[in-house]
């Protein structure tokens, strides 16, 4: 056990806690401390990555439960955000995001037992679709509706904008794994 793992296993200890915080959210100061508890788990996944390589404590533990807690906390957020705002202007975002993820774990995997793993790595994309995915989550979360001042409305349809730029790269993201892994996929024709 080393620190950047500490870390992601505190990050999944949080989310049992963010969902107890989200469903006790009624009331507006439930909803600051339940975005403060998405964000620290978003700031101890940027930690964990940051320790793990300048502490040089990286470990196949570490790098196979960082990318779960990552999707676990983010699939529960949008699923959580998809039953207080059940609209299809939410639940089509978080089907395409869940659905990428799903599609790329499974890629990822099967790209490992075939020995090339290399060809499905993060990439810069994923890493822009990450930021946008969380500022637009916690927006959200803390401004789940339209509000009476410009700032909660800036929030608001700002989340929902971020939203949909998370989609667009997340689609962008899994077709560029997807053509990079093409060569290992396609048919072989004998």
């Amino acid at each position: 056990m080393n620190i950047p793992n500490i870390l992601t296993l505190t990050r999944i200890c949080l989310i049992p806690v963010f969902v107890v915080f989200f469903y006790l959210s009624d009331d507006t100061g439930w909803r600051y401390y339940t975005t403060a508890i998405f964000m620290l788990a978003g700031f101890t996944d940027w930690l964990d990555g940051f320790l793990a390589r300048r502490l040089k404590q990286t470990s196949p533990f570490g790098a196979f439960l960082d990318p779960v807690a990552d999707k676990l906390m983010v699939a529960v957020s949008l699923v959580c955000l998809v039953q207080d705002q059940a609209t299809i202007w939410m639940a089509l975002p978080a089907a395409v995001i869940i659905g990428r993820e799903i599609v790329i774990s499974a890629l990822r995997q099967w790209m490992a037992e075939i020995g090339v793993q290399s060809r499905v790595a993060v990439s810069w994309i994923g890493k822009v679709k990450t930021s946008f995915q969380m500022g637009a989550i916690a927006s959200l979360i803390c401004f789940y509706q339209p509000g009476d001042t410009h700032v909660a409305n800036i929030f608001f349809y700002g989340g929902y904008l971020a939203l949909y730029i998370a989609v667009v790269l997340t689609i962008w993201s899994m077709v560029d794994y997807l053509i990079a892994a093409w060569p290992s996929l396609k048919p072989t024709v004998k």
